[in-house]
């Protein structure tokens, strides 16, 4: 086995000492609730993340499910407040996303925020009051625009990681345009101790099916689907997940990695083949909607069934930060892909007293 570089060994350490329970196998970029009137829901937020934690301990805030790319600066500080009290309360890990289609609207977002958690804590080290705050990094992607090359997209990250804060480096093709080339990514892992997550949502999987070392980066997938056959349990490339479906099937998928881990292969398997079929629908279904996102909406139409049981269909459907609710034929469409594909609740957690 090759030795640890320096890189690598701090790296581990910094892993280490921001999760000493080990780093969550399971990360959810939790969909930010409105009220009827548009305003961030704090209440129908904490109730769904009280939800989540038994089985989510980590959260992105906010990613793309989120919203992450639509909130006003307003709205970013209000979530992150909600954020900050949420997660104190339930233990959770905090990834706190600064997503900025330039590298130096990241770097801005970043400081911001350390200055804000600096004044709410009333700590004068940024990562003493980082870690009061429950905040375990920044997670950034590459600066938007499909003729960028790759010098310029690791100019970019080499400006963020230079920061020194923890960061979790995000592969979202959709947005930004581009893609990290795996050799990019292996170079900011060679030099960047403080580079400790990479998510990829492309679907393509490029970096980890290159085998490049990314030294000890943790490494989480974000596409949607088969989800038995890609984690390190399963002879698989990834360390874990960070998906948009556990806003809602955050036990399954807690289920299936279990599963593995103890051989189960088999029912691994086959509660990933039944998740991948409801999700691939419900997501078809919200594909058409001219505002919002998939991840967004598709896990907003399924949570309300989640949180209001037999009575979603008679309260007011979820509000998409456009101000538009998901209309009611896509609200029927995903009681009947629940109900056909066995996850259809009997009593939704709002009335059962998690939320």
């Amino acid at each position: 086995m090759t030795n640890p570089t320096p890189i690598t060994a701090e790296r581990a350490a910094r892993l280490r000492e921001l999760f000493p329970s080990g780093v969550p196998a399971l990360w959810c970029p939790a969909v930010t609730h409105y009220t009827a009137e548009g305003a961030i829901d704090a209440e129908r937020i904490a109730a769904h993340w009280r939800h989540l934690a038994p089985a989510v301990r980590g959260l992105l805030i906010p990613g793309s499910t989120g919203d992450g790319w639509e909130l006003t600066e307003p709205e970013l500080e209000q979530l992150r407040e909600i954020a900050f009290a949420e997660a104190a309360r339930l233990g959770l890990h905090l990834l706190v996303g600064a997503l900025r289609r330039d590298a130096e609207s990241a770097v801005s977002t970043i400081r911001a925020v350390v200055d804000r958690v600096q004044a709410r804590t009333g700590q004068a080290e940024p990562a003493a009051a980082l870690h009061e705050a429950g905040v375990c990094g920044f997670t950034v992607c590459a600066p938007a625009g499909r003729d960028l090359t790759q010098s310029q997209i690791r100019a970019g990250l080499v400006a963020i990681l230079e920061l020194g804060f923890p960061t979790a480096i995000y592969q979202l093709p959709q947005v930004t345009e581009n893609e990290i080339s795996p050799e990019v990514l292996a170079e900011l892992a060679a030099g960047f101790s403080n580079f400790i997550l990479f998510k990829d949502t492309s679907g393509k999987d490029r970096v980890v099916l290159s085998e490049r070392s990314l030294g000890g980066v943790f490494t989480v997938r974000g596409a949607e689907g088969d989800y038995a056959r890609w984690l390190n349990a399963a002879g698989g490339p990834y360390d874990g997940f960070l998906l948009s479906a556990a806003n809602c099937f955050a036990r399954e998928l807690q289920q299936i990695m279990a599963d593995l881990r103890a051989g189960r292969r088999a029912d691994a398997e086959a509660l990933s083949v039944r998740l991948t079929a409801v999700i691939a629908e419900v997501f078809q279904l919200v594909g058409g909607l001219p505002c919002g996102n998939a991840f967004a909406n598709a896990n907003k139409a399924i949570d309300h069934f989640f949180a209001h049981g037999p009575a979603a269909m008679e309260l007011p459907f979820p509000r998409l930060h456009a101000g538009a609710c998901l209309p009611r034929k896509v609200m029927e469409q995903t009681r009947a892909a629940l109900s056909r594909h066995g996850f259809l609740p009997t009593q939704g957690y709002l009335r059962s007293g998690q939320g």
